[in-house]
């Protein structure tokens, strides 16, 4: 796909990598997706570029990708979203994962690579759900970045926001991003299941109540939860108290009142997972708790701020550009090709 950067993708981390080498690619045995979410799974997958076993201090390995920018987002684009998406999807994706990629490449979160391969990052899933659809959108968007002002965009991105998106502050530091701002998003409210099936890749297919979702539970199973996830003894947890909420009405604050022990916690994913065996869709929820059942009644699946996947794809299966579709998830942002 022409000369571009090389990004280092951190694919695996295990006590010993197992991988078959191919001609022109590599196959790494059991990668784990979905770390610590509701679909947490292992996968054999085949990658593209070069493939380097890194020996850690605690004896562990990890297995890193280095490979073209562009080929990177071609499988990141149909990782996080069914390569068989209406192509503006395709082509919104493109530009703000390569956003996203740039900025990590210059300030990488990882030891020894830019970015991991799950959704700490961004899902890249290897070969094996990339097709010509993907390529072509990667390609059609060649070099483009979300801007603001003379900054490349930090463009985050989820799966359903429920109706309503979020600021910044809210998950991350207590910080304005411009270009991060709570939106009124219909078009996430009523996606056709035509659209779902189109767009989602097999295993979030899975999930179906994404968007407005309830989960109980007995008060003996939220205190073992919570303990377990907190490592915390709270005791008979007697209240969840949210304290403060952000744009959309995500908890980024929550007083868990215990018999033993009370604690303010936050931000959202912290709140997501403290009170889920897994993670939480999202903290968009209340509270009721009435004879010994605790129910939570919560809206959209992910942090909420930025682009809304499958708001995005209702978006693009109605006809809309995927420059309209940046421009009213990222406010005030602009379209641009960096000289090199």
């Amino acid at each position: 796909m022409g000369a571009a950067s090389q990004i280092k993708v951190g694919i695996l981390t295990a006590p010993h990598i197992e991988f078959e080498q191919r001609a022109n690619t590599f196959i790494l045995k059991n990668v784990r997706i979905g770390i610590g979410f509701h679909w947490d799974r292992h996968e054999d997958q085949e990658f593209a570029g070069s493939l380097e076993i890194r020996d850690n201090a605690d004896g562990t390995q990890t297995a890193i990708n280095t490979i073209d920018l562009e080929d990177y987002l071609c499988s990141v684009i149909s990782s996080e979203m069914n390569a068989n998406s209406p192509m503006e999807l395709l082509k919104a994706h493109a530009v703000i994962s390569r956003s996203w990629a740039i900025r990590a490449m210059e300030h990488p979160n990882h030891e020894g690579f830019h970015v991991c391969a799950d959704d700490h990052c961004q899902r890249y899933e290897g070969l094996h759900r990339m097709n010509e659809r993907a390529i072509e959108a990667v390609r059609a968007t060649a070099g483009q970045v979300l801007m603001f002002g003379d900054e490349i965009c930090d463009c985050r991105y989820y799966k359903c926001c429920g109706g309503k998106t979020e600021i910044w502050r809210t998950c991350w530091e207590d910080i304005d991003v411009p270009y991060i701002q709570s939106v009124n998003c219909d078009y996430c409210k009523s996606p056709l299941p035509k659209v779902l099936r189109l767009v989602l890749n097999e295993y979030d297919q899975e999930t179906k109540d994404f968007r407005d979702w309830k989960v109980t539970y007995t008060d003996e199973d939220l205190d073992a939860i919570v303990a377990r996830k907190s490592g915390i003894d709270f005791g008979h947890i007697t209240a969840l108290e949210p304290i403060h909420r952000g744009a959309s009405g995500r908890i980024d604050s929550l007083k868990i009142v215990g018999t033993k022990h009370t604690e303010v916690i936050g931000k959202e994913l912290k709140i997501r997972y403290w009170l889920s065996k897994s993670c939480l869709y999202s903290s968009w929820f209340e509270v009721s708790h009435e004879n010994g059942v605790w129910t939570l009644n919560g809206h959209g699946w992910g942090h909420g701020a930025g682009l809304c996947q499958i708001g995005a794809a209702v978006m693009a299966s109605e006809g809309h550009p995927y420059e309209d579709i940046l421009a009213y998830y990222y406010v005030g942002s602009r379209l641009s090709t960096p000289a090199k």
